[in-house]
C-alpha cells in the first residue's frame, strides 16, 4: 500500500498534472505577443513546429504522394510516412521534457517549448492585415500570400468573397488545431503528447486536403481526428460563448447550429468551430476552393438557411474579433481550472 501511495503521485508528473495549467497560460500569452510582434514566420501563420516540419519533410511527402499511383499504394505510403513522423514527433517531445528537467530556467523552458507548438498572434496579424487589404481595396504586402500559405488555399484567381470566407474559416481552424488541441494534449500527456499531436496535425494540414485526399493523407487525417475530436468540441463551445461578446454574434444559434442546424460540415473541413462561427455570425462559410497543389476541394457549405456567402470586410472584422475573444476565453478557462484545482494555493 505504501509503495502504491508513493507511486501514484509520480504518475501526475506525466499525466494530467494540474501544474501544467499555468505553463499553458503563459505559453499562450507568449505566442500571442511574439506572433503579433513578428507576424507569420516565412509567410506561414501556423505554429513554428508546423513550419519547420513542412520545410524539412513537406518535399519528401510531396514526392511520395504521386496521384498516378493506386489508392492502396498511396495509403500504404501515407501510413509509413505518418508512423515515422509520429515517432519522430513523440521522440522530440520526450527530449523536450528532458530539457525542462535539465534546464528549467524557472519554468520558462517549458513555456518556451510549448509555445513552439501554438499559434495565435501570427493568426491575428495575418487576418488583420488581410482585412485592411480588402477593406481599403489596396495592396498590403504579403496579405494574401500569408493566408494562402497558412490555409493551403490557392487565392490567385479568387474573388474577395472567397478570400474572406477562407480567412474566416482559417480563424476557426487555427484556433482549434493551433491552440486548443495542442494545449489539451499538453495538459493530458505533457510535452510528448503535445508534440505527437502537432506532428499528426501538421501532416493532416499538409497532405490531408481536408478529407479529399486520394490516399496518402487518409492516415494522418484519421489519426488526427481521433486525437482532435474532444479539442474540437471544446473549440466549438468557446466559439459559441465568444458570440456573446461579438457584435451581431449569438451564443444560442451558434451552440444549436453546430450540432443540429443547417448543413453539417465534416470534421476535416472545420467541424464544430467553423459551424459555431457561421451560425453565430449568420453567414455561409466553406464552399469549393483550390488547394496549393491545384486540386479542387469541394467543401460543404455551412451556415444557417438563407445566409449569405457574399461576405464583406465587416464579416471578416467580426470573425477576427470572435477569434480574439475565444483566445481570451480559453485563457479564462485555464485560469478557472487553476483556481478549481488549487494549484496556486
Amino acid at each position: 500500500m505504501c509503495v502504491m501511495e508513493q507511486y501514484i503521485p509520480d504518475i501526475s508528473i506525466f499525466f494530467l498534472n494540474p501544474e501544467r495549467l499555468d505553463v499553458a497560460i503563459f505559453a499562450i500569452v507568449v505566442t500571442a505577443i511574439m506572433g503579433i510582434a513578428t507576424g507569420p514566420l516565412l509567410g506561414n501563420a501556423n505554429a513554428f513546429v508546423w513550419v519547420v516540419f513542412d520545410k524539412v519533410f513537406g518535399g519528401l511527402g510531396g514526392r511520395l504522394d504521386r496521384t498516378n499511383r493506386s489508392a492502396r499504394e498511396l495509403v500504404l505510403r501515407g501510413l509509413i510516412f505518418t508512423v515515422l513522423i509520429g515517432l519522430l514527433s513523440y521522440a522530440l517531445g520526450l527530449y523536450a521534457r528532458k530539457m525542462t528537467f535539465a534546464f528549467p530556467l524557472s519554468g520558462f523552458m517549458e513555456v518556451y517549448l510549448l509555445s513552439l507548438l501554438l499559434t495565435s498572434g501570427a493568426v491575428f496579424f495575418t487576418l488583420l492585415r488581410l482585412f485592411f487589404a480588402i477593406d481599403k481595396n489596396k495592396t498590403v504586402k504579403n496579405s494574401y500570400y500569408a493566408l494562402a500559405h497558412s490555409a493551403r488555399a490557392d487565392l490567385s484567381a479568387a474573388d474577395d468573397y472567397t478570400i474572406t470566407r477562407v480567412g474566416m474559416g482559417y480563424a476557426a481552424f487555427a484556433f482549434d488545431k493551433g491552440l486548443v488541441a495542442p494545449v489539451f494534449w499538453y495538459l493530458m500527456l505533457g510535452l510528448p503528447g503535445a508534440f505527437l499531436y502537432s506532428g499528426l496535425s501538421m501532416l493532416a494540414w499538409r497532405f490531408g486536403k481536408e478529407g479529399f485526399s486520394k490516399g496518402f493523407g487518409r492516415v494522418p487525417i484519421a489519426l488526427e481526428a481521433i486525437m482532435g475530436f474532444v479539442p474540437q468540441f471544446i473549440s466549438g463551445i468557446l466559439f459559441s460563448f465568444a458570440g456573446l461578446f461579438t457584435p451581431t454574434g449569438g451564443f444560442t444559434r451558434a451552440f444549436i447550429g453546430q450540432y443540429w442546424g443547417g448543413n453539417q460540415t465534416k470534421y476535416a473541413q472545420g467541424g464544430f468551430p467553423l459551424k459555431a462561427m457561421a451560425h453565430s455570425l449568420k453567414v455561409s462559410l466553406g464552399g469549393p476552393v483550390k488547394d496549393l497543389n491545384g486540386s479542387t476541394l469541394k467543401r460543404e457549405w455551412v451556415g444557417p438557411s438563407g445566409a449569405t456567402a457574399q461576405l464583406s470586410p465587416g464579416h471578416l472584422r467580426r470573425a477576427i474579433y470572435m477569434y480574439g475573444v475565444a483566445v481570451l476565453l480559453l485563457i479564462a478557462l485555464l485560469g478557472w481550472a487553476i483556481l478549481w484545482t488549487g494549484v496556486w494555493m
